[in-house]
Formats: structure tokens, sequence, C-alpha cells
């Protein structure tokens, strides 16, 4: 495993981490599944555990929490996220001082841990000032519950809104953002929040750099009954189109003549920007994380690039 520096911060982080969204707690109930993929993961290297208090209100953390316990913590990098709802009730959601005070104490118990190594703004809230928001993230680092806070999802200029107020009051900066970046989805990270993220030193952390199992080839020929686009109907609609599927297909014979598998080639196209820390996987199966690991050993030249390019440009997103 290699790790990378999280921005210009002093953190560290595995460039294959595993993430909780869909899978545990959701496709993932069994306590010992979780165990026996967090600890595969743990034992090929991977540092960087990321979660949110919303990821089965609240069951990907417990059901990963309760693994993480059989680690020392400082081997671990362990996330969670603050935004949407968790209940009804009016103010438990958001980015308030109120809602972000009352989630981090809930997620800590959940996980079973003091403190998050980082804490996401799960997306920008429209509602609540950015300083009001930006001053609670400061002080969960003075009250030692979080080490470093980021983003997840927030536009450049919202990032920057961020930054500056930090600079103007002497506050703890986000270190990090957590974007969707893959092939298929690549133009706004690419025009907008890399530029950003090498001047003020933030580092990504990318979420879906497989497009939900799209870029794996698993779609070539249908929709199988159980996968995670035949359960998640709104996520099929917004990934299965015809040429997109087609530059899948045609993305085999670039894996093919590395060979390695799709998964990895796609893997390692994000991991090829400095600028990102670590791609952000899931795994429901032992074989699907331990194709997804050997994603770090694999290095792309000019050329493979450029043909990666043709078939995914840079310039729109294929419809």
């Amino acid at each position: 495993m290699n790790y990378r520096r999280v921005g210009a911060s002093g953190l560290r982080v595995s460039e294959i981490s595993l993430g909780g969204w869909i899978t545990f707690g959701e496709s993932i109930t069994d306590q010992q599944l979780a165990r026996e993929l967090i600890v595969l993961a743990y034992d090929n290297g991977v540092n960087f555990f990321d979660i949110a208090d919303s990821y089965a209100k609240g069951g990907a953390e417990r059901l990963m929490g309760a693994v993480f316990k059989e680690f020392p913590r400082h081997t671990l990098v362990i996330s969670s996220k603050v935004y949407w709802p968790i209940s009804d009730d009016v103010n438990d959601r958001g980015l308030s001082r109120k809602h972000i005070m009352e989630s981090i104490d809930r997620s800590l118990r959940n996980i079973g841990t003091d403190y998050l190594d980082l804490y996401f703004c799960h997306r920008y809230d429209t509602e609540t000032p950015v300083e009001e928001t930006v001053r609670a993230m400061d002080d969960l680092v003075h009250q030692g519950k979080i080490l470093y806070w980021g983003t997840s999802e927030w536009t450049d200029e919202q990032i920057q809104e961020a930054l500056d107020i930090c600079e103007d009051y002497g506050l703890y900066r986000p270190i990090v953002e957590q974007p969707q970046y893959n092939l298929i989805h690549r133009r706004r990270v690419e025009e907008t929040i890399l530029p950003l993220a090498e001047e003020e030193g933030i580092g990504l952390v990318v979420w879906s750099p497989l497009a939900s199992g799209l870029l794996t080839g698993k779609y070539d020929n249908g929709v199988p009954e159980d996968s995670r686009l035949a359960q998640k109907s709104w996520l099929a609609e917004g990934l299965l189109k015809e040429e997109r599927l087609d530059a899948v297909r045609q993305l085999k014979t670039i894996a093919d003549e590395l060979g390695v598998t799709r998964a990895q080639l796609a893997i390692a196209w994000t991991l090829r920007q400095p600028a990102v820390s670590s791609a952000i996987t899931g795994a429901t199966r032992r074989a699907q994380l331990e194709e997804t690991l050997k994603a770090t050993e694999i290095r792309l030249d000019a050329d493979v690039l450029e043909r990666i390019d043709e078939l995914f440009p840079a310039q729109r997103e294929l419809a």
C-alpha cells in the first residue's frame, strides 16, 4: 500500500480506502462479513475508513466501529460526516452549530471512539451562514473531538468562502474535499476543484471511483438482479446511458493489454492526479476488495491516458 498526504497537512492516508456508503448497514448487515472485509483491508495496508452519520441512519458507524475496536486507534484514520437529516426533527439536519455539536457526539458514540480524524460537511448548507459552520468546526478541533475537517461536494466558490473566513479569523482551515470523481464524472472536478485544491493545499478523497460499478463492466449486458443499480433505481437512471456503456466496453481492450481489470484501471486513473489523496472504494464481497486493492500497483503512461481520454472526454460527460 502507498500513502499520500492529505493536501498540505501532515496526515497520511492509504491510496485505497474503504467506505461505508450503501454497503455497511444496508447491503451488509452481518457483523462477521463486515469484520472480514475491514480486517482484509487493514491487513493490506488500508488505514482510512470513511463513514457518515446518514449511512443506514448510523448503522454504518456502529457496524464498522465495532470492528475498529480490534485495532490500535493510532493506526486508523476514521472519518464521518454531518448534514443530511437523521430524524424528522427540524434541527436534526444541516450545518447549524446545534446540529454539528449534537451530531459529533452521536457519531463518536456510534463508532466507539474519542475522536474523529476527519469530519466532513456532507453538503453545503444554504440556510446556515458559512461562518457559523466554520466556527463550529474550529471549536470541535479545539475540543479534541476532531483532528481535521473538510467538505464534500462543495463548489470551488463555497470552499473558497470557508477558506477566506478561516484566514480572516485565524480558524482551522478545511484540509480536504470529498467529491465524486471517476471517468464518467470528471469535468467539474478537473475544471474547478483540482485547481483550487492544488493552489490551497487541499487534498481530495474521491468517492465512487468505479461509478457505482459501471466502470467494472458489470453492466455490459444488462443489469444483474443482485447488483447495486438493480437495487437503487435512482442511481441506475443517472448512470445507464448507452454512450457510457459503449465506452466502458471499449475500455476492456486497454485493460486487457495492461493485464489488469477495468476496475483496477479505473481506480488507477483517479490516482494519477497528485492532488487525489485516496480513492474511496466499497465492497460487499472479499473478491471485490482483493481486486481493487491491486490498483495501487498500476502506473499509466501518457499513451494509455490519451487513449482513455478519447473514450471518456474531459470536455463533456457522456450521455
